[in-house]
């Protein structure tokens, strides 16, 4: 399965999502409005990788990118609000990209949605 499948099927099962294209990329948001997964199929910028960008909780953009500086960045234009960048080149793991996913929808989905997901 290719990566933009792999992403609608985590991204559109979480409680009224929808895709569209947002700056020429395929993104996902709560209720259409809000965005919380961007996906750079083949990258962006200075990015010239697979990626996504993904809201994060507080805190956790800098422990993962400390943990894994290979995997994880500050993506440009978000990455000051907290944002994460993902890199999907090689071979992704997709529980771990999933439960990253499911975190960005929790951070910016309203809390009676996000009450959905327990």
């Amino acid at each position: 399965m290719d990566l933009l499948a792999r992403m609608r099927e985590i991204c559109l099962a979480l409680p009224e999502t929808t895709e569209r294209l947002s700056h020429g990329s395929p993104t996902w948001f709560v209720r259409d409005r809000t965005v919380f997964v961007t996906l750079h199929v083949e990258g962006h910028h200075d990015n010239r990788f697979p990626h996504l960008w993904c809201a994060a909780p507080d805190g956790v953009q800098g422990e993962l990118i400390a943990e894994d500086p290979a995997r994880f960045f500050r993506p440009p234009y978000v990455g000051h609000r907290g944002w994460l960048g993902v890199r999907l080149d090689g071979a992704p793991d997709w529980a771990e990209i999933r439960e990253l996913a499911i975190d960005a929808y929790r951070t910016v989905a309203p809390k009676r949605l996000v009450a959905g997901l327990e």
